[in-house]
């Protein structure tokens, strides 16, 4: 088997992706982002992990923004790739 080193999503869990996303953006930010009624009208994280994993098109919405928070937050921690012009 392959390694998913390049895979954000590999081994972390929808409640983990949620967590971090509630702490980043907040409640009222994740339902602005995400128009799901379990972000906006009295969320919880039971709630929203149920919805969600009966949801799939709910479900890659949140997994799309966690790789998008993850590549803002974490992509200025990681070393730029650089590009040997001399290389032949």
């Amino acid at each position: 088997m392959k390694e998913q080193l390049n895979n954000p999503m590999h081994g972390v869990t929808l409640k983990d992706i949620l967590v971090r996303l509630v702490d980043h953006y907040g409640w009222p930010g994740l339902g602005n982002r995400i128009k799901v009624g379990c972000f906006k009208s009295n969320p919880s994280l039971e709630s929203s992990l149920k919805f969600l994993r009966k949801t799939p098109w709910a479900r890659k919405k949140v997994e799309a923004l966690y790789a998008e928070m993850l590549e803002k937050v974490e992509g200025n921690k990681k070393p730029k790739e650089r590009i040997n012009v001399w290389k032949t």
